[in-house]
C-alpha cells in the first residue's frame, strides 16, 4: 500500500522565515544592541525565543527516531566540515586567535552538536515519566555549574525542553484557537510585553544573556535562587511567545515561505559574513543611532536573501550527503 506524503504545513515555514531573520539580525546586532535603546530592546525580544522557537519546531519534526547515517551525514560530518572552514577563515583571513578544537563549537556550530544531541537522547528520555517537567528542572540545575562551552553542554540541557515540547506538540491543538478572537488576543499579549519590555526597568539590570542558556548563574553575576528563579520566568516568556507566534503568522503558502526550506544554508552562511564584519572592522561596533540601526537591520534581511540563495543551497546539502 502507498503511503500518503504528509501534506507541507506551511505555518512553520512561515514561522522559520521569521526566526531565520531575527537569528541573523540577533546575531548582527550583539556588538552595539547596547548603544541604542531599540536595538537594547530588541534584542531582548529576540533573545527571549527566537532559539527556543527554532529548536521547539525542530523537535516538532523529529518525532522519527533517526538513523546513524542520517545523524552521521546529516549533523556530525557538516558540524566537522564548518568548524574547519570556521578555523580557517578565523586564522588565515581574520588574522584571529584561535585552535581547531572540536569540543568547544566556533560561533553557531554548537546548534548542529546540540541538534545531534538531542536526537539521540529524545527518544529515551520521553520514556520516563514527567520527561518534560525532569528536563526543565535540569535546565535550571545547570545553570549552577561553570562549565564553559565544553561541547555545548550549558546549551544542549537548558534548550531540551523545547525540543521535547516540540516532539510533544500536534499542530491540531491550534484549531480551536486560530480563529479571528485567537488572533486579536494574541495580538494584544504581544502587544502588552512589547509595551511592558519597554517600560519595565527590572530587566535592564540583568544580562540579556540569561536566555544564551551558556553561561552559569554565577556569570551572569546571579545568586543561585534568583537565577533559578529568573530561568523559570524565561522558560515561561519563552513557551509563551513560541505559541502566541503560532496564532499570528499565516498556515498558508506565502511568496516567501520557500525561504523555510533554506534556514540551514541561512545560519551557517551568515555566520561566515558576521565574523568577517566582525574581526575584520569596527563597522558593526560602531552603529549607534535609530537610522544606522534600521540600515543594519535591512543589511539582514539583505543578507538573508542572499545566501539563501540556490548555490549556498547546493552547497550545505552537498556537505549534508557526504555519506
Amino acid at each position: 500500500m502507498k503511503m500518503e506524503k504528509r501534506k507541507r504545513e506551511y505555518l512553520f515555514d512561515n514561522y522559520k522565515v521569521l526566526l531565520i531573520v531575527l537569528v541573523v539580525i540577533g546575531h548582527f546586532i550583539e556588538p552595539c544592541y547596547d548603544q541604542n535603546p531599540f536595538l537594547y530592546e530588541l534584542k531582548w525580544w529576540i533573545a527571549a525565543f527566537h532559539m527556543p522557537a527554532f529548536i521547539f519546531i525542530s523537535g516538532y519534526f523529529s518525532k522519527k527516531v533517526p538513523s546513524v547515517k542520517k545523524l552521521v551525514g546529516g549533523l556530525v560530518i557538516p558540524y566537522f566540515v564548518y568548524e574547519v572552514i570556521y578555523y580557517l577563515l578565523y586564522t588565515f583571513v581574520l588574522d584571529k586567535e584561535t585552535e581547531l578544537y572540536f569540543t568547544r563549537p566556533k560561533f553557531t556550530l554548537w546548534y548542529l552538536m546540540a541538534l545531534c544531541a538531542w536526537r539521540v537522547a529524545a527518544p529515551v528520555v520521553r520514556k520516563l515519566p514527567y520527561h518534560l517537567p525532569v528536563s526543565v528542572a535540569a535546565g535550571l540545575a545547570v545553570g549552577l555549574i561553570g562549565i564553559g562551552n565544553f561541547l555545548s553542554i550549558p546549551r544542549i540541557v537548558f534548550f531540551f525542553p523545547f525540543f521535547l515540547a516540540g516532539m510533544e506538540f500536534d499542530s491540531a491543538w491550534l484549531a480551536g484557537f486560530r480563529n479571528l478572537k485567537g488572533y486579536i488576543g494574541a495580538l494584544g499579549i504581544l502587544g502588552s510585553m512589547a509595551v511592558f519590555l519597554f517600560t519595565d526597568e527590572y530587566h535592564r539590570r540583568l544580562s540579556v544573556k540569561i536566555f544564551y542558556g551558556r553561561y552559569s548563574y554565577e556569570e551572569l553575576g546571579l545568586a543561585s535562587v534568583e537565577g533559578i528563579l529568573i530561568r523559570v520566568v524565561c522558560y515561561g516568556i519563552s513557551f509563551m511567545l513560541i505559541y502566541l507566534f503560532m496564532l499570528v503568522l499565516p498556515t498558508e503558502k506565502k511568496s516567501y515561505s520557500y525561504l523555510g526550506e533554506r534556514t540551514m544554508a541561512v545560519y551557517i552562511f551568515h555566520g561566515l559574513i558576521y565574523s568577517c564584519l566582525k574581526y575584520g572592522s569596527s563597522v558593526l561596533g560602531s552603529v549607534e543611532s535609530n537610522v544606522e540601526s534600521v540600515m543594519l537591520i535591512l543589511f539582514c534581511i539583505v543578507v538573508v536573501w542572499i545566501v539563501s540563495r540556490k548555490p549556498f543551497v547546493q552547497v550545505t546539502d552537498k556537505i549534508a550527503h557526504l555519506v
